[in-house]
């Protein structure tokens, strides 16, 4: 297969790298608008150096001269380089979200179908050993039906603090409000374990820590300046120096030398004061979910919390499943009939992939791989587009303090 990577960032590498190095393909154009991570893709791929640009139009000019892209770019952008794409007729492998605007999302779904070409949408929970062992167990019947579930996305403060108070989504009038960036993973896992779309929808959150009033006294505007930096965790020398060479410090820098990272620190964004931002995305928020199928859920997101993992309590009739993939195990659990809570339990250890998300990100890239001998992928955009409205409506009704219902919404969305 020939593959374009357009987006040659963190992302956009790993699935290009994979089907590099498992599938034999042949990465014939690199598109970014970074020049060091141009050279370095274009090294690492042997592209042709006629076929790297530093702009998607010069690129698509050509017609088509692959099989499909990978479409890596930041969120706000996806719609205009998908559009273009899908009426050449390539298949897409697109980052999620498919776009931070549902009404794009559902332009794109449409154009797709029109064109027949395949979107795989890069939810890589789907794909992990971890959910898929928890989606088996809710299959097989065992425990009786879903009635609930609680899950909870802990982002990580550190990881908060990297991506949504000083990076690249942390303000959703240049992105998108984070459950749109961050969560529509969760809304999508949580419709795949349901196995049914979203009836209504409520939520509440707000940025409560990360912002002026909590900025500790005597703190300076950057780290570098500040004269309490030994005291705070935020420090971007404390943040990034241990780490230097693996993400998120990758991201600060592409000289990853601890003198590379000092200089990134004098100017970039990662050097500032996490409470002196032009941040506005919440560090905590919670989501009611009623199901069409009368199940219910709730999901909680917190920034403030010490390491990332996600938590899950799926409540069955017979029983629950519990799992936190942070430690890759599931637990299965038979109710008893008496508080001695003697009953069947059994412990499930996950056995996790390679690479990231425990494996899922390999898994995704081999469905997308083969989406031409399989176009019923396990997140194809028509399976993906229901987390995307869901997570929209989730942020309408925190901002407004109304319970959305979604056909309504979606009714608005195509204009009926």
């Amino acid at each position: 297969m020939k593959i374009a990577l357009i987006g040659a960032g963190q992302r956009g590498m790993i699935y290009a790298d994979y089907a590099y190095e498992k599938k034999q393909a042949e990465i014939v154009a690199i598109v970014d608008t970074n020049e060091e991570k141009r050279k370095m893709a274009q090294e690492k791929f042997k592209t042709a150096p006629e076929m790297v640009f530093d702009n998607i139009e010069d690129f698509y000019k050509l017609g088509k001269v692959a099989d499909a892209v990978i479409l890596a770019t930041m969120d706000q952008d996806h719609f205009n380089h998908v559009m273009p794409a899908i009426e050449l007729g390539y298949d897409i492998l697109l980052e999620k979200p498919i776009s931070p605007n549902p009404k794009e999302c559902l332009l794109i779904q449409k154009k797709a179908h029109e064109k027949n070409v395949n979107i795989v949408v890069c939810h890589v929970l789907r794909y992990t050993q971890f959910f898929s062992t928890i989606k088996q167990i809710i299959d097989s019947g065992e425990l009786g039906k879903v009635v609930t579930i609680q899950h909870a996305e802990n982002v990580g403060n550190f990881h908060m603090a990297h991506s949504f108070v000083r990076g690249n989504w942390r303000n959703s009038n240049e992105t998108s409000p984070i459950i749109m960036q961050k969560s529509c993973h969760d809304m999508d896992i949580l419709c795949w374990l349901v196995g049914s779309n979203c009836k209504k929808i409520s939520s509440f959150g707000n940025l409560s820590y990360f912002k002026e009033e909590n900025a500790p006294e005597g703190s300076a505007d950057r780290c570098l300046n500040c004269s309490i930096a030994d005291k705070c965790r935020f420090d971007c020398r404390k943040a990034y120096l241990p780490i230097k060479g693996a993400w998120p410090a990758t991201v600060v820098t592409e000289d990853q030398t601890e003198e590379g990272l000092m200089k990134a620190f004098e100017t970039s964004p990662y050097g500032r004061c996490v409470y002196r931002c032009d941040n506005n995305v919440c560090d905590n928020q919670v989501t009611n979910i009623e199901f069409e199928n009368g199940v219910t859920a709730t999901f909680h997101l917190s920034g403030l919390c010490n390491k990332m993992h996600r938590t899950i309590k799926v409540m069955c009739e017979d029983g629950d499943i519990y799992g936190d993939d942070a430690l890759d195990t599931v637990i299965v659990t038979k109710y008893a009939s008496n508080y001695l809570y003697e009953n069947e339990t059994r412990q499930i250890d996950v056995k996790n992939e390679e690479g990231f998300h425990g494996g899922g990100d390999y898994r995704l890239t081999m469905d997308f791989m083969e989406a031409g001998e399989n176009p019923d992928s396990r997140s194809s955009i028509d399976k993906s587009i229901e987390s995307h409205v869901m997570a929209y409506a989730a942020e309408q009704s925190r901002v407004t303090g109304k319970v959305i219902s979604m056909d309504e919404i979606k009714k608005e969305l195509l204009g009926e």
